[in-house]
């Protein structure tokens, strides 16, 4: 099959009485219907003008707005004046071939600007016969145009480059997407939210998500940088937080995730549990914490850049009462089904989603356990200590306070290790960063904030407790 632009052009270059099926009224017949029905519609009321619009429209397969505006305008039909002229010759076709092989054919938008200078460089190394007609018809020439008047793409250039073969721990990993109909809690989808503003360079914050599709449970962590030792630390404290067992780890395909240090962690601290991973380039596979990295994450946070120690640090303390807030008391919404609903003469088809009753997710979570277990029991009496609008406004409070800190100094080193909830687990690595002389030396302590609703916070750490000043 043709490209669509090609097949728009042909069909423009076709007559108009062979574009007409025999069902089909020709443009002539439009206006003559049309400049029948001027009158009526003009002094019809209200209702009236509406049933001509729905008989008028069946009839021509215009649209309503077109009607109208034809309705109110002259019907007479002009036939056109005549083709117009052609304004650029073989000779700017043969110089288009060369010089977008010179440039390895790129888009007509990076083309058209560069045409003159690129085909004086040709010329210059005799691969193109120039003139002063020929300049002034490539520096006039519009974008557009030149997208027309470019040869076929050769067939080397069509082909798209194959996708590259997946490594050993994607091949060891299955790929697939989690059902919606899990019905025990512990699946998880990973993700990863990216806080570099405007450019991607240097080191910054990333907020690592996860979101249990069975109860919507989620719980979120800041690291700077995407290592190992940020990554899985930041994994290990999130398991510690869960008031149910993990059962299944389902990230994208990041190397962030599908590396050898990661993957020996993870046995090692959870053998039992089970990896998948979304396909690539089907990022609908991770569906709930795609969604939730805008709902939770960006609404929040926005665009900005985040790339300190003291910003990561300040906002694992607000994510820490936004999992309260958002698992304890904000309801979410599951889907149970979906279906086709085929196309009317009103609307278009469309796809209809059901939801069930919106619950926060202690709420799905208690039958799925046993509510009358200790454990549901312990998390419903830790709900009635919240005082949901209190928690709300000292999120958004705290949120204005950290969007004050400064980003980080050209040529400063921050020391990942001062973000770490248990950094004596990874000794090596400390004892191998220690040589570096521009690396600050650890503070454990939270940078002090001179907040009432954020003094203290006390945190898990390792098999501890710390309480962060």
């Amino acid at each position: 099959m043709l490209p669509k632009v090609v097949r728009f052009y042909q069909m423009r270059m076709l007559p108009r009485r062979t574009m007409a099926t025999e069902n089909e009224m020709g443009i002539r017949e439009r206006y003559q219907y049309l400049r029948r029905m001027q009158p009526r519609y003009a002094h019809a009321d209200r209702a009236a003008k509406k049933q001509l619009l729905d008989e008028m429209k069946a009839y021509t397969g215009l649209h309503r707005k077109s009607l109208i505006r034809r309705l109110k305008g002259d019907l007479h039909y002009t036939v056109r004046g005549g083709k117009r002229p052609r304004v650029y010759g073989a000779e700017v076709d043969a110089a288009l071939a060369v010089i977008w092989e010179a440039l390895d054919y790129v888009c007509a938008e990076r083309l058209q600007p560069n045409l003159v200078s690129t085909g004086l460089l040709l010329a210059h190394h005799g691969e193109l016969p120039w003139s002063p007609q020929l300049e002034g018809q490539l520096d006039m020439i519009s974008i557009a145009t030149v997208r027309r008047h470019l040869p076929r793409r050769p067939e080397a250039q069509r082909r798209r480059q194959p996708q590259p073969p997946p490594n050993r721990h994607q091949q060891q990993i299955p790929a697939y997407r989690m059902p919606r109909d899990i019905a025990e809690p512990g699946h998880f989808e990973l993700d990863l939210v990216h806080h570099c503003g405007d450019v991607t360079v240097g080191e910054y914050v990333y907020t690592l998500q996860m979101i249990d599709v069975a109860t919507g449970w989620s719980c979120r962590r800041a690291i700077l940088g995407r290592s190992y030792v940020v990554v899985a630390d930041a994994l290990a404290y999130l398991f510690q937080r869960l008031p149910f067992p993990m059962v299944e780890l389902h990230p994208d395909n990041g190397s962030e995730f599908l590396n050898a240090h990661l993957l020996s962690f993870l046995q090692h601290e959870l053998p039992a549990l089970a990896l998948s991973r979304s396909r690539p380039g089907h990022p609908n596979d991770n569906r709930l914490v795609e969604e939730k990295n805008g709902s939770l994450v960006r609404h929040y946070l926005g665009t900005r850049r985040l790339d300190t120690v003291t910003q990561t640090r300040y906002l694992n303390t607000l994510y820490a009462r936004m999992d309260d807030y958002h698992n304890f008391i904000q309801p979410v919404m599951k889907q149970i089904d979906k279906q086709w609903v085929a196309a009317t003469a009103e609307r278009p088809g469309y796809l209809k989603r059901f939801h069930d009753t919106p619950r926060p997710p202690l709420q799905r979570l208690c039958p799925l356990q046993s509510r009358d277990s200790p454990q549901c029991q312990a998390l419903l009496a830790q709900r009635e200590q919240f005082n949901p609008l209190l928690i709300r406004r000292a999120l958004y409070h705290d949120l204005e306070h950290l969007f004050t800190y400064p980003n980080a100094t050209p040529g400063h080193v921050e020391d990942v290790f001062q973000t770490l909830a248990d950094p004596e687990r990874f000794p090596d690595a400390r004892l191998a960063l220690g040589p570096v002389d521009t690396v600050d030396k650890p503070n454990l302590g939270l940078p002090t904030v001179p907040t009432a609703s954020t003094t203290t916070q006390t945190i898990p750490i390792g098999k501890e407790k710390a309480t962060l000043e």
